[in-house]
């Protein structure tokens, strides 16, 4: 399976964001609490990581989701940033991309964790 690219650096320490997978289904009652059922057992869970990178590593993380993973479509591994496993990811949106001054850029990439 592809890799996430060894070139780029480390999410920036708290740029990080995660929301694990909603497997309930909630039905409301006309009265009292809400129903709770399991969906699943294995749900999608989010992820939001928030990158320093050079020039050149935004042409590197750009290749990374045009030509490797198909504009996105395409699952990959990478560590997760919290807890070092590895994970099999989904770019869920392209990279978005802010000035840092000096020649760096911040890249944000949403990503999907598959169960």
């Amino acid at each position: 399976m592809t890799t996430w690219p060894a070139t780029l650096p480390a999410p920036l320490s708290g740029r990080f964001r995660e929301v694990p997978a909603n497997t309930l289904v909630r039905t409301k009652m006309d009265q009292g609490p809400a129903k709770l059922r399991r969906r699943t057992t294995a749900g999608v869970s989010e992820m939001t990581a928030s990158y320093l990178l050079s020039a050149a590593q935004t042409t590197a993380l750009d290749a990374f989701y045009n030509d490797t993973t198909g504009g996105g479509s395409v699952a990959f591994d990478m560590a997760h940033p919290r807890s070092g496993a590895t994970v099999s990811c989904r770019f869920v949106k392209p990279p978005e991309y802010s000035d840092a001054g000096n020649g760096y850029f911040y890249a944000q990439v949403e990503l999907e964790v598959m169960p």
